[in-house]
């Protein structure tokens, strides 16, 4: 039997049934209106039985080191704040205040957070569009050492490995590249967390890699981990974990992460095979992206339609939720807890919706013109308009329609007709308001610039 160290020492203290004069509130006794008597046992905060997450060692070290083997990583640092933590935790270990940065514009908003709290300057990268998939392609490692050759001063690479639609990069190759230039490699891969259990996907290629277990595996929300493969110490991925997290991580959600790998390496992993069998088996049976498109995620399922849309809805109607929607496409994350039972349902349901070709999306357009960097947008005082009023308007936050699935004008860019008249074209909701900044009249003038 795996050891699950983390969950048996919490599980021992609990035993002994001690006078617990410390936080949490409800003392491990049942919470009213809810029967949590077994989860209750185990919530702890920081005692010398239990450990301290960021003190490091004890059964959370033991624990976390367990996860690191799994990812073949050097280091591992539970997180209870999701992937976000993970990624603002990762960039502030990569990167100096001011530091410019390599970043893929289809990032995470906590990505694009962490630009504005560390004042970086983003250089940002395209990803090809894929106009038979509708959906933007993979990082490409020549484009990487087109940017690094016209911005030498760049030592961070972040990207998203996999997409939202489980398009995966090449991370060895990548990886590789900002090596050669003396840079590191950040990875979000919160999608990716099973992967380690399907095969070699070249994770442990990246620098800092961040996962979100409660994405894709048997974990609960919020519980993600931060990986290193040397670069950087586990005191070091303490120090900067600390600074996004809660000083009183939640125990519960550590020891499920303990017990999540032993079971993925008892049984859940070869469950996780069956699921990617069945996906395959899907996308053959489905208009689909597929390899041909991309490479993809095993365990992800997008099927394609004319309405992405009323396809989700026929299947909601059916009681099957996916994951999300998007005007030509629909979304499935199926996981090692999906049975045949589970896709023999699903497969019924899908024969009902509206599936086929994907609509003809064109590509978005050239990034606008940027006027705020990302920290000064980010705290510019801000008003809402609706996007067909923004032109001319200086956007505080992401405009990021689906597909692309990436934003067509990020915090700082100006909203200009080109932009406005492609969010028309798509069928992006052009009622719908926008965020922008409140700047001085000789601010807010095209080709005016405060950076």
């Amino acid at each position: 039997m795996e050891k699950t160290p983390l969950y048996d020492a919490l599980t021992a203290f609990a035993a002994q049934h001690p006078l617990r004069m410390s936080m949490p509130g409800h003392k491990g006794k049942p919470l009213p209106g809810l029967d949590l008597t077994g989860l209750a046992a185990i919530d702890f905060t920081e005692l010398p039985p239990t450990g301290n997450l960021f003190d490091g060692g004890g059964a959370i070290g033991e624990a976390e080191g367990l996860w690191a083997e799994v990812f073949h990583m050097d280091s591992c640092l539970f997180l209870t704040g999701g992937s976000t933590q993970g990624v603002l935790s990762a960039l502030t270990l990569a990167c100096k205040p001011g530091d410019s940065i390599l970043l893929d514009r289809g990032s995470h908003r906590s990505a694009y957070n962490a630009l504005a709290l560390l004042d970086l300057k983003p250089v940002y990268l395209d990803r090809p569009w894929l106009a038979g998939a509708g959906v933007t392609g993979p990082i490409s490692p020549e484009r990487v050492e087109e940017a690094l050759a016209a911005h030498p001063e760049i030592k961070t690479l972040c990207i998203t490995s996999p997409t939202y639609y489980g398009v995966l990069s090449d991370l060895p190759a990548l990886g590789a590249v900002m090596h050669r230039h003396g840079g590191l490699l950040v990875v979000d891969g919160a999608h990716g967390a099973h992967l380690p259990f399907l095969g070699d996907y070249g994770l442990s290629e990246a620098d800092l890699l961040v996962a979100s277990a409660h994405k894709t595996l048997p974990a609960p929300g919020q519980s993600a981990l931060l990986f290193s493969n040397g670069t950087f110490s586990q005191a070091d991925l303490r120090r900067a974990g600390s600074l996004y997290g809660s000083s009183s991580p939640s125990y519960p959600m550590m020891a499920a992460l303990d017990v999540c790998r032993a079971h993925m390496l008892e049984g859940g992993g070869e469950a996780y095979r069956r699921t990617a069998d069945e996906v395959v088996r899907l996308r053959r049976l489905f208009p689909a992206l597929t390899e041909q498109d991309a490479p993809l995620d095993p365990a992800r399922l997008v099927l394609c339609s004319p309405d992405g849309y009323a396809a989700q809805a026929a299947l909601q109607a059916r009681n099957v939720w996916p994951e999300m929607a998007d005007g030509g496409h629909v979304v499935f994350i199926p996981t090692c807890a999906d049975g045949k039972a589970e896709f023999a349902r699903l497969e019924a349901a899908l024969g009902q919706a509206a599936l086929g070709p994907c609509p003809g999306y064109p590509a978005p357009p050239q990034p606008p013109e940027r006027v705020l960097t990302p920290r000064q947008a980010l705290f510019a005082p801000r008003r809402s308009l609706p996007l067909e009023q923004a032109e001319g308007q200086v956007a505080v936050a992401q405009v990021a329609p689906y597909p692309p699935g990436i934003p067509v004008v990020a915090p700082g860019e100006r909203l200009d007709k080109k932009t406005i008249a492609y969010l028309t074209q798509i069928g992006y909701n052009t009622l719908e308001d926008v965020s922008v900044a409140v700047l001085c009249e000789a601010a807010s003038a095209p080709g005016s610039r405060y950076l």
